[in-house]
């Protein structure tokens, strides 16, 4: 896929819903900041062009939250798996501290994230439709992946904050009652993300796709853990969803279309981007300057002194109690797999001890250096958004749901255990299979931005002492913080609370 530099027309103005255009200079002489919707949406291009400013926008997570912090670390965060070595971001310490409140700088900009990537999904889907001539099997597969990326943000909007704005046509006046739109239940909300998955899903897209763009299968996957959210809580949707989970997931089994890495390095290896296991991916290029992956510097050991990177920050890290939770013998805790130990000196010298484990799961080689390669300091790395693991997961949890563990659920479930050397009973009970599939999408997730929407759709989260579940509410994590009710959402930014009267009232548990 293209990584163009996009210039948004669309913005969120003085804390405002104010969408309009997503627009890039493509063939085009003229600035496009001077380019209207109506007069840019004239050819084929800039019909990918318009699509491809989603695309990019999915590269958010790794923008700056603040001082030796990034956007992703707020699904991190929450969950009690990871703390930080530097104390100098006082947002990210309150996420970590269960002590966030509306004014928290991760979680503004995740709003104003999911709502610039709506706007321009938005206006490609309205758009597209008008540009002549086109052909017509192209034309019906961009505004299929804009529907699928359009999915996607409204998919984690929904499940951090609830009942959230529900806009599906662009706004470009600035004096619209739209810009001050209210709330929507979340069940219409997941109702319109089902809507344009399944529109998606009959786009004529491909079974894969090595370019980065959406395919067939990420559409399903998507779809599978979206059914899988639905029937679990706040909805309650029960039985029916998990069918629907399990029926869906299990078409991107069956597809042949995807399967496990043999090496959990490859997870991480350029060379394997966008396919094999990686269903869909946010992309990064260490060309582009501005689509750089931003993630490196943050997950490093605080002042480490193993990479190429002159700012190592830990902001990042596993809890220790996380990564003693891991049964004996997983290969995933071995040295240089999901997480290491042990690392080069300025990235490319001597093997020194670092006394504490590390996230080796996304872990650049190339950026940060091997031993006698000095590091280039420049990520390309793609971050994994789907992969074939969790649909693994997504099956046999859903299917248990069902009708209880079957040869066909232990099966799913033993291909992860059986890639992390680990010995799969023959037997289960519905109860006992349940917990084994959770404690298998900690531990295989694990710093992925799943393990948060798990506990607020389970209710539950795993006691890394008992390796049970606990209720959520009352949960302690092991470095001191309890999760309370109001923890399930997190609050509305209080720059949107302030400039649209219509958002309130405010999550509970939460005050201006």
């Amino acid at each position: 896929m293209k990584l163009l530099k996009i210039k948004y027309i669309a913005l969120l103005l003085s804390g405002t819903l104010l969408l309009g255009a997503g627009c890039t200079k493509f063939l085009e002489e003229q600035d496009p900041s001077n380019l209207s919707p109506d007069s840019y949406f004239t050819l084929p291009e800039h019909a990918e062009a318009s699509v491809n400013a989603v695309y990019a926008n999915l590269r958010f997570q790794s923008d700056g939250a603040g001082i030796f912090s990034a956007n992703f670390q707020l699904l991190e965060a929450m969950t009690g798996t990871s703390t930080s070595q530097t104390g100098q971001n006082s947002d990210l310490n309150n996420l970590l501290n269960l002590a966030f409140n509306p004014d928290n700088v991760h979680i503004r900009q995740w709003w104003q994230a999911l709502y610039r990537g709506i706007s321009n999904a938005n206006l490609s889907i309205k758009k597209i439709p008008d540009i002549n001539p086109m052909d017509e099997t192209l034309r019906k597969r961009y505004i299929g992946e804009a529907k699928f990326l359009r999915a996607l943000h409204y998919y984690w909007l929904v499940r951090l904050w609830g009942d959230v704005p529900l806009l599906t046509e662009p706004i470009q006046n600035v004096n619209a009652p739209e810009v001050y739109a209210g709330r929507t239940s979340q069940d219409s909300v997941y109702m319109q993300i089902v809507k344009d998955l399944t529109e998606a899903e009959a786009s004529g897209l491909p079974n894969t796709e090595t370019s980065g763009r959406a395919s067939l299968g990420a559409v399903k996957s998507l779809l599978a853990s979206v059914y899988l959210t639905m029937a679990g809580q706040p909805l309650n949707k029960g039985a029916a969803y998990y069918k629907l989970a399990a029926d869906k997931a299990n078409e991107v089994i069956t597809s042949g279309s995807y399967s496990l890495f043999t090496r959990y390095m490859d997870l991480h290896n350029p060379s394997t981007k966008n396919r094999g296991e990686h269903i869909f991916m946010a992309q990064y290029s260490a060309s582009v300057s501005d689509a750089r992956n931003g993630f490196q510097s943050i997950l490093l050991p605080n002042f480490g002194g193993i990479s190429a990177y002159g700012t190592q920050v830990g902001s990042t890290v596993p809890t220790v109690s996380f990564f003693d939770s891991f049964e004996d013998g997983d290969k995933r805790t071995e040295e240089q797999q999901f997480f290491y130990t042990k690392y080069y000196t300025d990235g490319n010298g001597a093997l020194k001890d670092l006394n504490a484990p590390y996230i080796y799961k996304h872990f650049d080689t190339t950026a940060n250096g091997t031993f006698g390669i000095k590091g280039t300091a420049q990520s390309g790395l793609n971050w994994p958004l789907l992969r074939y693991a969790e649909v693994l997961l997504i099956y046999a949890e859903a299917q248990n749901e069902v009708g209880g563990p079957t040869a066909a659920t232990i099966a799913a479930l033993k291909q992860i255990r059986d890639r992390a050397k680990l010995t799969t009973p023959a037997t289960f009970t519905q109860a006992t299979f349940r917990e084994a599939v959770w404690r298998e999408r900690w531990h295989e997730l694990c710093y992925e931005g799943k393990s948060w929407f798990d506990m607020v759709r389970l209710r539950k989260v795993y006691n890394e002492s008992t390796q049970g579940f606990d209720n959520f509410v009352g949960h302690k994590f092991s470095y001191g913080p309890t999760l309370a009710e109001k923890h399930l959402l997190v609050p509305l930014p209080t720059l949107e609370y302030n400039n649209n009267p219509s958002l309130r009232p405010q999550n509970p548990g939460y005050t201006n």
